[in-house]
């Protein structure tokens, strides 16, 4: 279950870098690990730091991804957010974003939507 669960979330994850690719955004950083907290997608938007968090729903049933990504994910999404940052110092001074990418139904051509400026850190 867990492996199916897994590449569940692979296969959302490159539909949604496939989606910022083709938005013109640049990856910097993926499934990067911090005490606490994981960072799905950490890409470059001209010239802002974009922290993607993308979630997958098989339905809508009980909410989209992001109704998924609670006030406990998003202090979490913060916290990994000011640890890449203090371990990437040239982009200490980069305006940042959080933005959520929703996948949904059949998971080998899932649907995407892109929820940019989703949440703000001082909202967590």
């Amino acid at each position: 279950m867990a492996a199916e669960r897994r590449l569940r979330g692979d296969a959302a994850e490159a539909a949604a870098l496939r989606l910022l690719l083709d938005a013109g955004l640049a990856q910097v950083a993926a499934n990067a690990h911090y005490r606490g907290g994981e960072l799905d997608l950490v890409m470059l938007d001209r010239d802002t730091l974009v922290f993607v968090e993308v979630r997958y729903r098989r339905s809508n049933a009980f909410g989209g991804g992001a109704a998924s990504v609670d006030a406990s994910k998003r202090r979490k999404l913060v916290a990994a957010a000011q640890q890449f940052l203090a371990g990437h110092p040239h982009y200490a001074n980069a305006p940042c974003r959080f933005d959520v990418v929703e996948a949904s139904g059949d998971i080998a051509s899932p649907r995407v939507e892109w929820l940019k400026d989703a949440f703000r850190a001082d909202e967590a």
